[in-house]
């Protein structure tokens, strides 16, 4: 998952502590193992070095794939999963090394989701394309893992937490809730704001470990799918509540994709967020 991943469980029972946290290994290992762009024997490297020929796919990707559809006609076209080949140009590791313009130039014509033939057994990308499920794939294996945990602990409450995505799976029994820290970029001192969270997703989006800074210009990791570059004015941290982790790291995305307008959109999608420049 490219991040430190936690499960809390409320119980003193240790074999249950144990064995939940077996499931929720085994589940997002799973998940992994499958669809992680940095493995190159898997599934979705089989996809991305396919050149043109058709790859057979499961009901599990194609459902991730209609998601992805229902991602990119909510943004309008911004939230597209083809643009994750950007990262050959992008290397978001803090320094002032912006990629040359020819070489962002040189990648725009492998990005298009338009350009994608899929249907519920098969998927064919043109020649050059990738796919990278990397802005909803935590978000999916986090809402997994907690569907396991679930379904195996029916009174337990348990907290799913991958690198700040998080899904809680129903109410603690003591009536208290989750107390979530996120961290706050509005400064530099590493302050947290705490949450309290009783059930539902939480994720967060943002620029505090993946950023450019170049002549006093942050750039942010979020890129326009249009252009090939980070998107202007966009927020430094977007945190957003939801039913489940796959809905509010969308909706956390979609924000960021809006630029200046971040706080419009959420409000008008009536989430709770919390919204840092």
């Amino acid at each position: 998952m490219a991040s430190p991943c936690e499960l809390l469980v409320e119980t003193q029972d240790p074999l249950l502590a144990n064995h939940l946290t077996s499931l929720a290994y085994l589940e997002a290992k799973r998940i992994e193992q499958k669809f992680s762009r940095y493995l190159s024997d898997n599934l979705m490297s089989t996809i991305n070095k396919s050149e043109g020929t058709p790859i057979a796919i499961d009901n599990e990707v194609f459902r991730l794939l209609e998601f992805a559809e229902t991602c990119f006609q909510l943004s309008a076209g911004m939230f597209d999963i083809t643009s994750g080949v950007l990262r050959q140009a992008w290397k978001f590791d803090g320094s002032d090394n912006l990629p040359a313009p020819k070489v962002v130039e040189a990648l725009m014509p492998f990005i298009g989701w338009g350009k994608v033939k899929y249907d519920q057994t098969s998927i064919t990308l043109d020649k050059g394309m990738e796919l990278d499920f990397g802005g909803i794939g935590k978000e999916y294996a986090v809402d997994c893992v907690a569907k396991v945990c679930a379904e195996y602990a029916t009174t337990t409450s348990v907290v799913v937490n991958f690198g700040g995505d998080i899904q809680v799976t129903r109410p603690r029994q003591n009536k208290q809730p989750w107390l979530i820290g996120i961290e706050s970029p509005e400064d530099d001192n590493g302050s947290t704001k705490v949450l309290k969270i009783v059930s539902g997703g939480l994720a967060t989006s943002g620029d505090a470990r993946r950023y450019l800074l170049k002549d006093g210009k942050r750039y942010s990791h979020i890129l326009n799918p249009e252009t090939g570059y980070p998107i202007e004015n966009a927020a430094r941290s977007v945190s957003v509540a939801a039913p489940y982790c796959i809905q509010a790291g969308l909706l956390a995305t979609l924000a960021l994709l809006q630029g200046a307008n971040a706080e419009a959109f959420l409000q008008e999608q009536g989430v709770k967020f919390w919204c840092y420049r």
